[in-house]
């Protein structure tokens, strides 16, 4: 075999980070000198069509990290914190601004002021730190009230996370369920959609 350097064939330099296209190969028993058909623009196509097909990678890496390309629907932008204050309390800030929650509407009627509380800070946990479907309970400490909230899969609107829940109010052996959205402002609380 032997190898024709394309600076030998008159084609001009090629850098050394793509040397080893600039060699052709000849079969056995072919002249060095022998002519070829194609013409020298030809011969450099391989380092061109590199250049064009890491460009085209590259761009390709750039779209593929964009994260709203094809995706339609609701998204899970809502990440569950990882440390869920289940036994402690919510702060008073935080739970002012769920102005009474779904507890503070009909379902919350027989209930005393600390039960509310209660019910709203479950609200709170179970739309900032909770998985869609996982429940978060209450109980009273005086009566046989408990309740349960859930919150269905986080979705955007606009610049804000959004989340559906239910919360139910068990008195007794009946349980009353409301239904609500709240979206999560930028301080972290929640504010109940009406």
């Amino acid at each position: 075999m032997f190898f024709i350097d394309f600076q030998a064939a008159g084609c001009g330099q090629i850098s050394d980070k793509y040397q080893h296209y600039g060699l052709a190969v000849l079969p056995d028993g072919a002249a060095p000198g022998a002519s070829r058909s194609r013409s020298p623009s030809r011969l450099r196509e391989p380092v061109a069509g590199m250049k064009i097909r890491v460009a085209l990678v590259s761009a390709l890496m750039a779209v593929s990290g964009c994260t709203t390309l094809g995706r339609s629907g609701p998204t899970s932008l809502v990440t569950p914190a990882a440390t869920n204050p289940s036994a402690g309390k919510v702060g008073t800030s935080i739970v002012s601004a769920m102005n009474g929650g779904l507890i503070g509407g009909s379902i919350g009627a027989g209930l005393s002021d600390a039960e509310k509380r209660k019910g709203l800070e479950a609200e709170y946990k179970a739309l900032e730190y909770n998985t869609s479907g996982q429940k978060v309970t209450w109980k009273s400490d005086s009566s046989s009230h408990y309740g349960e909230v859930v919150a269905a899969q986080p979705y955007r609107v606009g610049s804000q996370d959004c989340r559906q829940y239910t919360h139910t109010v068990y008195t007794g052996t009946s349980g009353v369920t409301a239904r609500g959205t709240a979206c999560r402002n930028a301080d972290g609380s929640w504010t109940p959609l009406t």
